[in-house]
């Protein structure tokens, strides 16, 4: 919040921001630049590996724990006709997925209470 202030202030002023704010590190740094993916541990194999079918989008915006992650898998092998992955490759992508896309709080936001909501103008049954 105050590097933006900082920022705005030295537009305002005419001055290039730089002078005020020390360098930041990049968020990209965390993440890859293309796929999107939490770059650490075994990230590439994962992109290697899961992009061959469907964007690391569905990989990013999914989670779960280790259970649901391998349904997942079993899922994909059954019904999508991916081939079954060899044993040390299926445990590290499993690592990978629970490690940096585990389980989260729901990011929905709560219903709105009745008094809230406009009246229904439709019967109900």
């Amino acid at each position: 919040m105050k590097a933006r202030w900082l920022t705005a202030l030295a537009m305002l002023a005419g001055l290039p921001a730089l002078i005020f704010l020390p360098p930041q590190p990049e968020a990209a740094e965390a993440t890859d630049r293309v796929s999107g993916l939490a770059r650490n541990g075994d990230w590439q194999l994962v992109q290697a590996n899961c992009t061959e079918c469907h964007s690391s989008a569905l990989i990013i915006q999914n989670s779960g724990n280790r259970a649901v992650w391998q349904s997942r898998l079993v899922w994909m092998e059954q019904t999508q006709g991916m081939a079954a992955l060899n044993p040390e490759t299926e445990d590290r992508i499993l690592s990978y997925l629970t490690e940096n896309y585990g389980p989260r709080q729901s990011t929905r936001r709560a219903p709105l209470p009745n008094h809230l909501l406009p009246a229904n103008p439709y019967p109900t049954l």
